[in-house]
Order: C-alpha cells, then structure tokens, then sequence
C-alpha cells in the first residue's frame, strides 16, 4: 500500500475497511470476533476500540494463515463453528455469511467461492471427477493446469471448530511463502470425509480484496455505484449522474428525492420527501425535513432544517443549528449553533453564531452576531419580526425586540427596544479642504 498505516486502516466509503467488516460482525452474533493482527497492532486497537467490542490477538511472526487462526482456537469450544474473514476483504454482507453459515454442520464445512474471467493473483478451487471441491492451491504454486482454473478461493470459510482443532496440527508450510496456509485445510477435509460446500456471493465486491492504492480506489467506486443504484431501485432517488455521489455512512431516503452530483452524504442523514439537493454539497449527520432545496456548493454539518426551507448557495451550517419551516439561508452566510425561525430570512454575507431568532425576521447583509469575547461565548436573542439592516454588528449578550428595526451600519451593544428603530452611527462629516494625496 505505499503507507505507514496499516492496510485495514485504510479507509474506504469513509471509514477503515476493518470497521465495515466489524459491523457485519456485530449483525451475525453478540460474541466479539478475535481480531489477529501484527503491523502497528497498538494503532488499529487505538482506532478500533472505541466503537467495536473486539478479542485481540498479535501474531509476532507472520508465519500465514493457518498458524493466525491457530492463536485462537483455546478459546473456541469443540461445538463451535469458526468463521474466517480477511481483512482486506471488507464488504462481504450479512445476507452472504448467514447463508455460509447455514451450510456448516460438524461433517460439513463451507467457503465463498466466485468465478473471475481474470484470475490472477487468487487462489483456485481444484474439484475431484464428481466436481466435489478437493483442494486449494496457491496461485504462485499453481501448475499450468491449474493456472487455468477460475473459480477462485475468497478467503471467507467456515469450519466446524473440533475438525479445525485437529486439522491445523497436519499443515504444513512446504510452498514458495513457507507459510502454513489455511487453504490446505480443504484437502485434510476431503481426506477426512469432511464434505467441503461453496457459496458464491451476490455482488462481486463482497469478495474483492484490497492490496494496492489503485484497488482500494476501484472497490471505492464500485461500492459507491452500487448504492446509489440501490438507492434508485427500491427509494426512487434521482441521482444526476450515480457515479458522482458519495455515501460515507448511513443515509436515509424518503421519496421523490433529487441529488445533483458530486455530493457526499457523511454519517447519519436522514432526507425528506421531495428534497433537492445541489452540485457539490457536503451533508454530515443532516437532518432535512420535506420539500428542502438545498442549493449547490453549500455544507451542512450536525443540523435540522425544516420542511420547504431553501439554504444556499455557498452556505455553511454548522453544528447546533436549526434552520425553521420556510426559513432562508443565502450566499455566503455562516450559521453556527442557532435557531433560524419559521420564515426568517438571512439571504447575503452574514455570521450568526450562538442566536436564537424568532419567526420572520430579516438579516440584512454583512450582519455579524459578535458573540465571542476573546474568553467565553454569548448569546443574541431576535424576537418576532425584527428587521436587522445591512453590515450591523450585534455584540452579545444582546436582545432585538419584536419587531424592532436596527439601521443599517450600526453596532448595537445594548437591548433594542421593540417596535423602535434603533441606531448607532457616528455622524457623517465632510471636510472642505482635503485633498486626495499625490501618487508619489
């Protein structure tokens, strides 16, 4: 990978490729997976720990496959199945691994297989004259016969435990990696009367594996596709272009809903009926409920806008704020843990930060909300109706009364009262004489 992070860190759709792997864990069963890991172990605990309940386990040497799983079979019970997952391959879904496991009883053990027009690289699944799988061979001890084969092995399988305790013992590491592969356990299997069953998976990138930049980028864009196309099919989302929009977490579609490109949806998004959503806009943990336009170039983070408000262009929401029901947020304005009432309007070049403003009130442009004193944060209060002209400063803690209208230009460091005009300019004076200075 070119990196000083380790590979399963890597991120993929916005997250390590090992935490998609751990949520799929956590969907199949309670019990934390064994997690084996070598490279930078401290650092993939450090990034792991705090969202999964994970087992660990570190491999000093790398000695393959077989001896990794090896590490942790004290700790499995004769009676369990033991699931083997890689971590480079991270997409596999639930549905895939339920019915893998499904197949494995204590006579029979299971594997994910899959057929590619260019195996190279992989694994091949060799089959005896009954077409019953009978072994795996390496791709860099494959023969030239086996060369041709392309059926390929995953890496995914399942095994009962009691055989898999008795079987690792009798690898051995006689290949070109002297490694012990998990692989050969196929082969010890049909010896034993163990049957071996295969499954393919439903999408190819369940079992795409990743060890170079440019195989992470290309799983990238076929996971994304796929669920912008899944979006489409069972929401009726209406993506511009499918292959221009990116999900890096959870999101939710209501109906009827329009998605320019270049968008990325981050974290948990929930989007209403009929909403409209720009080129080139950011939504992380966004709230929107029906008929919101959000306009092109605008991010969104940690916010409620309520139903037929319009943000944007260019605007920037951030945490702590709500945009109320017809509400309007335009160009080039910053709003930052504050309340937008119902109707309000804050069309041009403004900051508003820790305020709460009441229904229909207007913000003139290059309004600032001064709400920061060099040590502590506070707050503006708007009522009803208030009309705040053009490049105002309102130095917090301050409150504008309903309806009250504030001149244009003005620093208001005091209450204004309601239902009054309530300036503070200095008073504009002309000079007779002056000159403009010559250009020297």
């Amino acid at each position: 990978m070119l990196s000083d992070t380790p590979k399963v860190l890597s991120r993929l759709a916005g997250q390590p490729m090992v935490h998609h792997l751990l949520s799929t864990c956590q969907n199949i069963t309670p019990e934390p997976p064994f997690v084996i890991c070598g490279y930078e172990a401290s650092l993939l605990k450090e990034q792991t720990d705090p969202y999964f309940n994970v087992a660990w386990c570190y491999q000093k040497e790398q000695l393959g496959t077989a001896h990794a799983v090896g590490l942790v079979l004290d700790s499995v019970d004769d009676s369990d199945y033991v699931l083997v997952l890689a971590g480079d391959v991270p997409l596999t879904t639930t549905d895939t691994l339920n019915r893998l496991i499904a197949l494995c009883n204590k006579n029979q053990m299971a594997l994910v297989t899959q057929h590619l027009d260019d195996p190279t690289g992989y694994g091949r699944i060799k089959r005896d004259q009954n077409k019953n799988i009978c072994g795996i061979v390496e791709h860099k001890d494959a023969s030239a016969d086996e060369l041709e084969i392309t059926e390929i092995n995953t890496g995914i399988m399942v095994i009962p435990a009691a055989f898999l305790k008795s079987a690792l013992p009798q690898i051995k590491n006689n290949n070109s990696q002297g490694e012990y592969y998990l692989t050969d356990i196929i082969e010890l299997a049909y010896k034993n009367k163990i049957s071996v069953e295969a499954i393919h998976a439903q999408f190819s990138f369940e079992v795409k594996g990743v060890n170079s930049k440019q195989q992470l980028a290309e799983l990238e864009r076929t996971y994304q596709l796929y669920r912008a196309t899944t979006y489409m099919k069972e929401l009726g989302v209406s993506f511009s272009d499918p292959a221009r929009v990116e999900f890096r977490g959870k999101t939710d579609f209501a109906k009827d809903v329009e998605v320019d490109i270049n968008t990325i949806f981050e974290g948990n998004n929930v989007i209403g009926k009929a909403c409209r959503i720009g080129a080139n806009c950011i939504l992380k943990n966004v709230v929107l409920e029906d008929q919101v336009v959000i306009e092109p170039m605008s991010i969104l983070e940690n916010v409620i806008v309520r139903k037929e408000a319009q943000i944007g262009p260019y605007a920037r929401l951030r945490p702590g704020t709500e945009i109320g029901e017809s509400a309007k947020v335009g160009n080039f304005v910053e709003i930052k843990k504050s309340m937008l009432g119902k109707g309000s309007k804050a069309n041009h070049l403004s900051y508003i930060g820790d305020a709460e403003i009441a229904e229909d009130v207007n913000i003139g442009a290059g309004t600032i909300t001064c709400n920061y004193d060099g040590v502590n944060k506070h707050q503006t209060k708007i009522g009803k109706g208030a009309f705040i002209g053009s490049n105002t400063s309102l130095v917090a803690p301050v409150t504008i009364g309903e309806n009250s209208n504030i001149g244009a230009g003005s620093t208001i460091v005091s209450d204004a009262p309601a239902n009054k005009l309530s300036l503070a300019r200095a008073k504009q004076t002309m000079i007779e004489k002056w000159k403009r200075p010559e250009k020297k």
